[in-house]
């Protein structure tokens, strides 16, 4: 099943965190917190204005991308977990 977000949504697959301190201990599972970090993975056509016009989207599918702790809506997808959220819950776009 292929996921097309409508609107000024987009899809974000979280980032995996590190299970490891820069000392070496291994942070078990259940005290890890969610990463606020993830790639996009599809982005909607973008949201009207009051003329009628799409406004362009920020965001492009391979950007990494910040977001908060508890922003989207979870879902699952071919036994992914995915994010879907508004383009304005994102806060930045990870530059490499």
């Amino acid at each position: 099943m292929n996921l097309r977000p409508l609107h000024d949504r987009v899809i974000v697959k979280r980032l995996e965190n590190e299970t490891k301190t820069a000392s070496g201990i291994v942070i078990p599972d259940n005290a890890a917190e969610k990463p606020d970090q993830g790639e996009v993975l599809a982005v909607g056509p973008g949201k009207k204005n009051d003329k009628g016009e799409l406004g362009a989207m920020s965001v492009k599918v391979g950007d990494r991308v910040l977001f908060g702790k508890y922003s989207g809506q979870t879902v699952k997808v071919g036994g992914d977990e995915l994010l879907v959220m508004k383009e304005e819950d994102l806060f930045a776009v990870v530059e490499k």
